[in-house]
């Protein structure tokens, strides 16, 4: 059984679709990365996995439990991160933190343990005493996480958790993510930041206009957008000749010239083409229909397609 599952989960807002039967399958101890531009539906479908919001239509199920008649059930299990924390006025870190584990009816060693325990965990133990409100973004987002681990949860529920964040920051919540999925959470974690989703995620989705439009490995999320080859060619001299004879190459779908810095610091041309693989031909020819053509080839690289890639192609309907 997954962990977290929805099953044509819709939910509106007067006319507006904020979710259309969306279908998700979450295993339990993966780490799911949800993607997605603004307005996709990302935080909604995290608000009613929290049991913040109630579904219009579909349903929503945590280990099992329904979304709506057995939050009693679910609540116990789950961690909810918003992207943005609050805090009462001139409330210290270890105040914050008992006032959490009291409303999860964690009492006397056990609840002194258990603030210790997240304190380490975050690294936040020498900021014990300090206020929650003159804290960094970055520590307060490690504290949302530090009051969300006080009852063990099974489940992490992570709204853009490096919003805003500065590098370093997003760093040090990155290896506690890493931390916790090895602790054997399952975790769901929106991000705009899609090479940390690949680094750190074993499962991604991509939602558009409510609309789920991929679920899967990052691997096969990959192979589903590779519809062809883009390449870097780069020739010693007639750069504008060697594009006009690739344009008429079998295979060649777009050519263009573009600049780069060459290792002496000059501006060079280079050509950037996709080839499609599709056409019964095969782009490893082409180096050696430019050699005998007169051309003398200084560059021959395939631009990788990462998650990024990924990310613009799918959502802009290049794929279907």
């Amino acid at each position: 059984m997954p962990m977290i599952q929805t099953t044509n989960l819709t939910r509106t807002y007067g006319d507006l679709v904020a979710l259309d039967n969306l279908n998700l399958s979450i295993e339990e101890g993966d780490c799911f990365g949800f993607i997605g531009p603004n307005g996709a539906g990302k935080t909604t479908t995290i608000k009613i996995l929290a049991t913040l919001l109630k579904p219009s239509r579909g349903k929503a199920e945590i280990a099992g439990y329904t979304i709506g008649f057995q939050n009693r059930q679910i609540r116990p299990m789950i961690g909810y991160v918003p992207d943005f924390m609050g805090a009462y006025e001139d409330m210290v870190v270890t105040e914050y933190l008992e006032f959490f584990a009291a409303a999860y009816e964690i009492h006397g060693q056990q609840r002194k343990k258990a603030v210790s325990d997240v304190l380490e965990l975050t690294e936040l133990g020498y900021k014990a005493t300090a206020e929650v409100n003159s804290l960094s973004r970055g520590m307060q987002q490690r504290l949302s996480i530090a009051r969300v681990l006080l009852h063990d949860p099974k489940v992490l529920l992570m709204d853009e958790p490096a919003s805003g964040l500065d590098p370093r920051a997003r760093i040090e919540i990155r290896e506690l993510l890493k931390e916790l999925k090895r602790m054997g959470k399952t975790i769901l974690i929106s991000s705009h930041i899609l090479h940390e989703l690949a680094e750190l995620c074993n499962v991604v989705g991509i939602i558009e206009r409510g609309q789920l439009l991929f679920s899967g490995s990052v691997a096969a999320a990959v192979r589903q957008a590779k519809v062809g080859h883009i390449l870097h060619v780069g020739v010693a001299e007639r750069s504008e000749d060697a594009a006009k004879l690739l344009q008429r190459t079998p295979g060649v779908r777009k050519v263009a010239l573009a600049d780069e810095s060459g290792p002496d610091g000059n501006l060079r041309h280079v050509i950037r083409l996709a080839f499609d693989d599709s056409s019964g031909h095969s782009h490893t020819d082409l180096p050696n229909i430019l050699v005998n053509n007169g051309y003398r080839l200084t560059k021959f690289d395939e631009e990788p397609v990462n998650l990024e890639t990924v990310f613009m192609r799918l959502t802009k309907g290049l794929v279907q």
